[in-house]
């Protein structure tokens, strides 16, 4: 329209420009919005499961058959008359709400599940559906409003049509483009306000296959629509910038075969310190942070001392023999060094 507003009235010209302009920021912001928004993602449950085990599983744990307790698979859920069966969630370790299912590729449950939208790059779930109805909706008549005013263009010129197809070929791309298009998402936003109207989520409708009267969730048309357009939108149960707890990651470090022993000796002195958390710093072993570095001074001495001894009765000792004690001594010193070397470090 920019290139051919001198050649048609400016009026129409503007007008058309403008509300492309709006359609175009508009489905690209419904876009935003549901790429970047929190879908609905359940919190983990990181402590012990301990409640909900079956007689069973504790029978079978005292007789010595079960190495662990097995959670139930399954719970019973009453939801308007209906008895909904909700699963337990192996990797975040709680039983998912009714409607919710855990995504194998964002690897979270998400409430009100619907489908992850590898075009979005996001799961569709309870707290961005609406943005991704607005999306689809968006797209599909701006797909039709180009369609439309691109072939005006072309039915306008005074001219026979192939003529004026042969000196407008931008308008004939899209003409041909949004054709194709709009039967795509065209498709899917219908399909999509009949999942609305009843109530439904895409996992629903291709796992479930309700029955007519046979949907627990569906309250009738209106109040469907209602509920997912006009509702107030649940808070995140995650705060991403909440500080969490991190794990301890170990870094392991092998010698080579050219190494001498004195070699394998530091690097596994740097094996045991090199124990570093996710921020970068650099933490004391777990079983080294209780022990009491007081007196090491004076403990060192004495090694010291029973090492020079032991090295007198090595020289009096045959040859090709060592004594028991000197073997022992060196290993004490060695576990002593290890010890100063973590306290420095």
């Amino acid at each position: 329209m920019l290139v051919r507003i001198k050649e048609h009235d400016p009026l129409y010209g503007y007008g058309v420009l403008t509300a492309g302009v709006i359609l175009t920021f508009m489905d690209l912001l419904f876009l935003y919005m549901t790429s970047v928004r929190d879908p609905g993602i359940i919190q983990r449950n990181y402590n012990q499961v301990c409640d909900d085990v079956s007689e069973a599983s504790s029978r079978e744990l005292v007789a010595g058959k079960s190495d662990s307790l097995k959670i139930p698979r399954t719970k019973d859920v009453t939801i308007n008359g209906y008895t909904i069966k909700v699963k337990f969630c192996d990797t975040c370790k709680l039983y998912r709400p009714p409607r919710a299912s855990h995504c194998s590729i964002c690897n979270n449950c998400v409430q009100r599940f619907d489908h992850h939208c590898p075009w979005v790059g996001q799961c569709i779930g309870l707290r961005n559906y609406r943005f991704f109805i607005f999306f689809i909706s968006s797209s599909t008549f701006l797909c039709i409003y180009v369609f439309t005013f691109s072939l005006i263009n072309l039915l306008r010129r005074k001219r026979s049509l192939v003529h004026s197809m042969s000196r407008d070929i931008v308008s004939v791309i899209l003409v041909i483009y949004c054709f194709i298009a709009v039967w795509f998402v065209g498709g899917l936003t219908l399909f999509h306000f009949y999942l609305m109207s009843t109530n439904q989520t895409t996992y629903e409708n291709f796992r479930y296959r309700y029955d007519k009267g046979k949907n627990p969730h569906n309250f009738g048309v209106f109040y469907n629509v209602k509920q997912i357009l006009f509702t107030k939108t649940p808070p995140s149960a995650i705060n991403f910038r909440e500080m969490v707890l991190v794990e301890d990651v170990i870094i392991p470090t092998t010698p080579s075969e050219n190494e001498s022993f004195s070699g394998f000796r530091k690097d596994s002195d740097v094996e045991m310190t090199q124990r570093l958390t996710r921020s970068g710093r650099w933490v004391v072993p777990s079983n080294l942070q209780n022990l009491d570095y007081a007196d090491i001074d004076d403990k060192l001495k004495k090694v010291d001392n029973q090492l020079e001894a032991s090295n007198d009765q090595f020289l009096m000792a045959p040859q090709g023999q060592a004594p028991a004690q000197q073997r022992y001594q060196v290993t004490s010193r060695d576990a002593a060094v290890v010890t100063i070397n973590n306290r420095e470090r």
